[in-house]
């Protein structure tokens, strides 16, 4: 799958599920809930014991798009790029690992919180922003940078949840990201699987309201 395939996968499934456990077997269990319960784009941090094994056996699932979070370095760019990712995240923005991403063609997320980030990770060749942490005013935020930028293909990965997860889409951001409101700390600690899977429908169900087209906006960015 190449970048632009790839975004267009994002752009209308609307959001991602985030797994960040400390037990491998757990984070399997608990992703294979969230894409029963309907989540096509999925991303394994690397934080999580055997991310790169997780990120082959899903990868190998039909109608799956998997990616790899917390990505610090080159290496670790490469590795999760071999194991099958197609898109790669951060929480910071660094220019060697955009252009490893770059370079493997699979689309990279780099961590930003301000403007001036966003349009350096863009610059570096990012095709995505990743929104981290989310700014207080969080759709308003996104409004106002997009304003001037509209290019920018912005992802809220952190304070989104079933109540809001609507009011970014609406104020313009490409995705979302779903961490601890999708796999709740408590209920993965107990192996509430069945629970995930429920609130994976009920996310999915309030992440589609709002209405867009089918494939993403074509915005140039300035010369």
């Amino acid at each position: 799958m190449q970048v632009p395939e790839f975004l267009t996968t994002l752009w209308r499934a609307r959001a991602t599920a985030i797994m960040r456990s400390a037990d491998q077997q757990r984070a399997a269990s608990a992703m294979e809930a969230a894409v029963k319960g309907g989540f096509s784009v999925v991303e394994f941090t690397l934080t999580t014991p055997g991310a790169y094994e997780l990120i082959t056996e899903f990868a190998k699932k039909d109608g799956l798009s998997v990616g790899a979070g917390t990505v610090m370095t080159v290496e670790q760019a490469n590795r999760a790029v071999d194991a099958g990712a197609r898109f790669l995240v951060s929480p910071v923005v660094d220019e060697a690992v955009i252009k490893t991403a770059v370079e493997r063609g699979v689309a990279m997320m780099p961590g930003t919180s301000t403007p001036s980030e966003m349009w350096r990770a863009h610059q570096a060749g990012a095709s995505l922003m990743k929104l981290f942490p989310v700014a207080a005013s969080g759709p308003d935020w996104i409004r106002s940078v997009r304003g001037p930028m509209p290019f920018l293909r912005i992802v809220p990965t952190n304070g989104v949840d079933e109540e809001n997860c609507d009011d970014y889409i609406e104020a313009g951001a490409f995705a979302v990201g779903f961490v601890r409101s999708l796999f709740s700390p408590q209920e993965m600690a107990e192996n509430r699987f069945d629970w995930v899977e429920a609130r994976a429908r009920a996310i999915l169900a309030a992440i589609n309201g709002p209405e867009r087209p089918d494939t993403p906006p074509n915005a140039p960015t300035p010369s």
